[in-house]
């Protein structure tokens, strides 16, 4: 088979260009790939990018029939393709690499020679004959790269973070079941990774799940801003080279075949050049991605042993943690959500910097805000979802060691500063220090304070929540009894009494 048999001519502006014969895509899109060889990603790695683009096409080409600007052969034929490629087809005809210069216009001509090309196709007519069926003047009408661009990257953010808040939301779930399950399992609360006070490891997980949940709501709020579009701006928000109903109905077919309920932006010059909404929102993936890494750092820290750490929980075993050290088994699932952690916050500033060198009436660094957004909702999904499903879900507790550094700790002297003082209150941690004792058996050997504050010790659980309204504890003091009242209103009082008063 020889070259020309392999290969077809088109031209454009700048002279001819060969094509792959089976290539649906034309020469803006063959430039593309020759000029951008930089990473090796494809921008049909992001499937609701490509299907918001033929939203876009689809919404704008309906419009144009509809104001008797476009033939309706043409449009159907754009319409078709449109519907191809929202069902899954053609995304092997998106080779692009995701970074780009020129502001997108790579990917708007990826799209729109696609379509010309099958278009071409449906009609019963050979690719590249495109007088019968134009990639700019047919399917790029009334549209400028500046506006389709942002529009459909929009659209694919809003399209795309579902998934984000669906895993999210499953992952809050299984930390809400385990809140349950680990509800009776008394441990040590720690500040500073210092002792603190008492509380149940069922509360550690319901507050994971809480803080989760914030999110899943966040992430809806702020995709919210995306809703607002710039399509029939055209070139810098100006509309030209539209009719002047074609933006109002453009959008209107947008929301219709779409199902998200974009509007028109107030300003469209503004909304040519603004980022802001990409920034918001990459800076709520980073704040989720923080927070699920500070979820894993508590996860690693309550597993850490088996032996020589805290060993509260278990998680599941999933591979030998070491070439070397047999028996070894590490909390790999954590460490790897810490990695895509660490990503996303990268990439967030990456998009700070791009929506910052924004310039005039454009933004050319769009393609690498889209790449690093769409990149981080991937990877951020991805990474809760195995977190969830290979991690938490198998987590178990260890109640005798969660009760073993309790006991050992000084977190119940807290407990005791209402009615002795804190003075007092760390005179008897510190011994518990230095003796090595529990602080009950510390308290055992106070032969100045009462039974029933020692007693107060005896159960932890009643410490896990806010103290009863009114305590009251007996000290001696000589030949009589020193009774302390603490209310939480009224504050501490004292009454003197004799023996036999009490």
């Amino acid at each position: 088979m020889n070259a020309s048999q392999i290969e077809r001519i088109e031209n454009d502006s700048l002279g001819p260009v060969s094509i792959p014969i089976d290539a649906y895509y034309g020469p803006q899109t063959a430039r593309g790939i020759e000029n951008f060889p930089i990473s090796g990603i494809k921008i049909s790695r992001f499937p609701q990018l490509i299907r918001a683009l033929a939203y876009v096409k689809m919404a704008a080409a309906r419009a144009n029939v509809a104001l008797g600007d476009l033939d309706k052969r043409k449009a159907d034929a754009i319409c078709q393709v449109c519907e191809e490629i929202l069902a899954g087809r053609h995304f092997r005809e998106f080779p692009l690499d995701v970074f780009q210069g020129g502001a997108g216009t790579s990917t708007n001509m990826n799209i729109n020679e696609v379509i010309a090309n099958r278009g071409l196709e449906l009609m019963g007519m050979r690719r590249g004959t495109y007088d019968a069926l134009h990639p700019n003047n047919d399917v790029n009408l009334s549209q400028s790269t500046n506006d389709v661009y942002p529009t459909a990257l929009r659209l694919a953010i809003v399209l795309s973070h579902g998934a984000l808040q669906q895993a999210l939301e499953q992952l809050a779930a299984e930390c809400e079941a385990k809140a349950q399950e680990f509800s009776d399992v008394i441990k040590l609360g720690r500040t500073q990774l210092q002792d603190a006070v008492p509380m149940t490891l069922g509360q550690e997980f319901q507050a994971f799940a809480t803080t989760l949940r914030e999110d899943v709501a966040r992430l809806g709020e702020i995709a919210a801003f995306f809703h607002e579009i710039n399509l029939g701006g055209t070139a810098i928000g100006t509309g030209i080279n539209t009719n002047p109903e074609y933006q109002a109905l453009a959008v209107a077919q947008l929301r219709a075949i779409s199902g998200v309920p974009v509007v028109p932006a107030g300003n469209l010059i503004e909304a040519c050049w603004d980022t802001g909404a990409f920034v918001l929102f990459s800076g709520m993936l980073k704040r989720t991605a923080t927070k699920l890494s500070k979820i894993c750092n508590d996860l690693r820290l309550l597993s850490s042993g088996p032996r020589g750490g805290l060993n509260e929980i278990n998680l599941p075993a999933l591979q030998p943690g070491s070439s070397i050290m047999p028996g070894k088994v590490n909390p790999v699932l954590p460490e790897v959500v810490n990695q895509v952690a660490f990503q996303i916050i990268g990439y967030d500033l990456t998009v700070t910097l791009a929506a910052e060198a924004g310039q005039l009436q454009l933004n050319v660094m769009e393609p690498v805000i889209a790449y690093n957004i769409m990149h981080s909702l991937e990877l951020l999904t991805n990474a809760v979802e195995v977190l969830r499903t290979k991690c938490v879900a198998g987590i178990t507790a260890n109640p005798e060691i969660c009760r073993k550094h309790l006991d050992a700790s000084t977190a119940l002297a807290t407990a005791l500063t209402p009615t002795i003082g804190y003075e007092r209150a760390a005179e008897l941690a510190k011994g518990v220090l230095i003796a090595g004792k529990t602080i009950r058996e510390i308290l055992a050997e106070q032969t100045d304070l009462s039974g029933e504050l020692i007693a107060q010790t005896a159960d932890p659980y009643l410490l896990t929540r806010p103290t009863r309204s009114r305590a009251v504890s007996q000290r001696r003091v000589g030949d009589n009894h020193l009774t302390l009242r603490v209310d939480p209103v009224a504050g501490l009082s004292v009454c003197v009494a004799s023996s036999k008063d009490l």
